[in-house]
């Protein structure tokens, strides 16, 4: 209801998306890179769903989270791609508020969930590798799944903030929005209105939902790496490190522009690289996801075969 309000009481009935360049041609060829990407995330992620759900081998709380963040990666995505897409060849590039806003909002519940979810990764690499003897018991089907939901609320709710203390203020034109999608930082700059609140509560929010996840999977990774040096065997330090490298570098990829992005402040930020930055933790970050998870993983590639048939043939 509060949001029906606002649209008849904003001066703004839509908004335009300028994208990435006016030129047709660039456009076309932004397109075809898009299209690809999109293709092959929602391919990867995808496959990846569909290994883990019919391998029993992978039905294991690392292969659980790994379906959720690649659901995550999918969802995310097409929150804001096809959208890009039709815009890059279509004269049309507007979108309604009220899409702006759900757009704005579902883009934060799945960026967040994401994010917590990481932090929960770590934790399941924490107890595999200090506590192996007891993972099972700790790492129960039911603790799995209540992390999830935990992340899951954590994003909901912490959405609902954002984009209420966003679309709160008025906009009364212009509303012609520098990005490729409605979020926040660039939504916040056409409103016709002081945003020193606003920029409190990002800087807060930012810190609770980026740095102290962030915190927690360094917290994890000091103990796993202290373990992984009392490994006497250089092969068992290689093995285990190996199965922390994936998501080291998944994590580093979606949380560093994103910090970057919401944490600093609106007096330096620059259109064209915040383009870049949404770019590389929305778009980029989820096609690389299934490609670093499955080059690096036995156990993918191995279900891989056993589902096309490969293997058995090569055997």
């Amino acid at each position: 209801l509060w949001f029906v309000l606002r649209v008849f009481t904003n001066f703004v009935s839509e908004f335009i998306l300028l994208g990435f360049s006016r030129d047709p041609y660039i456009n076309v060829i932004l397109f075809n890179i898009f299209f690809f990407l999109y293709l092959s995330t929602l391919v990867g992620n995808g496959l990846i769903v569909t290994l883990i759900h019919m391998d029993s081998h992978l039905h294991t709380p690392m292969y659980f989270f790994l379906s959720v963040l690649s659901m995550l990666d999918m969802s995310y995505v097409t929150t804001t791609v096809p959208q890009m897409l039709v815009h890059l060849i279509c004269q049309k590039k507007t979108i309604s508020y009220v899409g702006c806003v759900a757009q704005m909002y579902i883009f934060l519940v799945l960026g967040i969930t994401e994010g917590w979810l990481f932090s929960v990764m770590a934790y399941d690499r924490y107890v595999s590798i200090c506590y192996p003897l007891r993972y099972k018991i700790i790492m129960t089907p039911w603790l799995c799944g209540s992390m999830v939901v935990f992340c899951g609320l954590w994003g909901i709710s912490c959405s609902l903030v954002y984009t209420v203390f966003t679309m709160r203020l008025p906009y009364c034109g212009p509303n012609e929005i520098n990005h490729f999608f409605c979020e926040v930082p660039a939504v916040l700059k056409l409103a016709c209105a002081d945003t020193s609140l606003n920029d409190q509560v990002d800087f807060i929010l930012g810190f609770i939902l980026l740095l102290v996840p962030l915190s927690f999977i360094l917290a994890s990774y000091v103990c796993i790496f202290a373990t992984i040096l009392k490994i006497r065997s250089t092969q068992g330090r290689l093995k285990a490190f190996s199965t922390c490298a994936s998501h080291i570098t998944v994590v580093t990829m979606f949380c560093g522009p994103a910090m970057f992005m919401y944490m600093n402040p609106r007096a330096n930020a620059s259109p064209e690289r915040d383009k870049k930055l949404a770019l590389f933790y929305n778009v980029i970050s989820a096609f690389l996801n299934p490609i670093i998870y499955s080059l690096r993983n036995k156990d993918v590639k191995r279900a891989f075969l056993k589902l096309t048939g490969w293997g058995r043939a090569s055997e």
